[in-house]
């Protein structure tokens, strides 16, 4: 098939007979050991536009061109060429909403959503294949690339960021002795150029990687539990509301959660939405990818029954993205929960990243407000006040206990939990400037 390059401020566009748009936003962009200090610029430049903000998270902001080049649908292609480390890593597609015309940003400081998340094979660098291909279908990604409310108000950021530790590498892979480069990756996104609206888009972030398990106190509702509530409140009414889940299950310890099934629930208002078990397909299309030795995949292929009794993912596969359909949402208070109730995190270790977003059509109240400020709230656990701390007026605020119940409602800047039981309640804040935050708080 016939293409046309078309060069367009800087930006390379493919465009086939098809109409179909190409935009390479990283090319073989290289990460470094991600718990070392952050690598020199003089020595480990980075291509213009893009900032490096540790060595395992880079950033770049698609420009007006790009965003205009899009049509309605919407693919995302990763690929992961090995450098230095041998190991089975996790890798994450994100999208950051940054104040329009700002140069730089800090990631603590911004709103984010995960669109992709991966978990890269166990690869020499010496033996082929030395790279590995991820391909995401994200259609309701191109309504946020288009939507006239977010750009009006933000520059659109992509990070890249695989996280990744060269030590074993260092000794077990020729040529690796030293380095502390750890993959190369590729990440594009292919649209189709059709012309199509989204004045109508509703975005709204609600939990961008936040570890859920039993043991760390904000990781979940209650310690010894392993469920988190979300409350939430929907501006507008809202159709074809639809929650975009990406979960996945770590912890290799001996009998850690990596390596073991469980169900997981997901409720909206406590009805039951969504239940699944993650894993339960063959990870041998994969075993070409591994070309590392580990004990995962062994000398020998597995049957299906053997790779479905205890993998939650496959090393070199995508993480599912799962959409949870609730159809038209009333505006007001509302609850996302999720549980995995089986989980044990066997001497404290292992965790369940947790990446949330709400989308759907909801009018002229499109865009919940992304605008970041500084606040705090401090004693927390406390025994009985809570004050909190911003650089906006607190206009309202409502605690809420973990099943969703309205607890309190007051305008202050302090909050008295005094006549409350011991436990871990939620305050949903809404500032003078119209930005609303949701904490938890112990009462001790």
């Amino acid at each position: 098939m016939k293409k046309i390059l078309l060069l367009l401020t800087g930006c390379a566009f493919f465009f086939t007979a098809k109409a179909q748009v190409s935009v390479t936003v990283f090319e073989d962009i290289l990460f470094y050991d991600g718990y070392a200090a952050l690598v020199d610029l003089g020595t480990h430049p980075v291509p213009d536009g893009v900032i490096r903000h540790r060595n395992d998270l880079y950033a770049k902001k698609l420009s007006a061109d790009q965003l205009a080049a899009f049509g309605s649908n919407m693919t995302i292609n990763v690929t992961i060429k090995a450098a230095c480390d041998n190991y089975d890593r996790i890798g994450n597609v994100n999208l950051a909403f940054v104040p329009t015309g700002s140069t730089a940003y800090n990631p603590a400081e911004v709103e984010h959503i995960e669109l992709a998340r991966f978990i890269t094979p166990f690869m020499n660098k010496n033996i082929e294949p030395t790279q590995v291909p991820y391909t995401f279908s994200a259609d309701n990604v191109a309504k946020i690339f288009k939507d006239p409310a977010i750009l009006a108000d933000y520059d659109i950021w992509v990070e890249f960021e695989v996280f990744g530790v060269p030590y074993a590498a260092q000794e077990q892979v020729a040529g690796c002795a030293g380095r502390i480069d750890v993959f190369y990756g590729t990440l594009e996104f292919v649209s189709n150029a059709d012309t199509f609206s989204a004045d109508d888009n509703f975005l709204l972030p609600m939990n961008f990687k936040k570890n859920l398990n039993n043991y760390e106190v904000g990781a979940t509702d209650a310690i010894g539990t392993t469920e988190r509530t979300i409350v939430f409140t929907a501006p507008s009414d809202i159709s074809e509301a639809t929650f975009v889940l990406i979960t996945s299950n770590h912890g290799s310890n001996p009998g850690g959660e990596e390596y073991n099934r469980r169900w997981h629930r997901v409720f909206y208002d406590g009805a039951l939405k969504l239940l699944y078990k993650p894993g339960g397909v063959s990870c041998e299309p994969y075993r070409q990818y591994n070309t590392q030795g580990n004990g995962i995949y062994g000398a020998t292929p597995r049957t299906d029954a053997e790779w479905a009794s205890f993998s939650n993912w496959c090393p070199g596969q995508v993480i599912p993205i799962r959409t949870v359909p609730i159809g038209d949402m009333p505006a007001g208070d509302h609850t996302f929960k999720i549980t995995v109730a089986g989980a044990q995190f066997v001497g404290q270790q292992g965790y369940i990243p947790v990446s949330l977003y709400l989308q759907g059509n909801a009018g002229e109240l499109a865009v919940d407000d992304f605008d970041m400020m500084s606040y705090n709230l401090y004693p927390n656990p406390t025994e009985n006040f809570i004050a909190v701390q911003s650089s906006s007026a607190v206009r309202h605020f409502t605690v809420y206990n973990m099943i969703g119940q309205r607890m309190l409602q007051g305008q202050s800047a302090q909050i008295d939990l005094g006549g409350f039981s011991k436990g871990v309640y939620l305050v949903e804040i809404e500032f003078e400037n119209h930005r609303k935050v949701t904490e938890k708080v112990i009462r001790k």
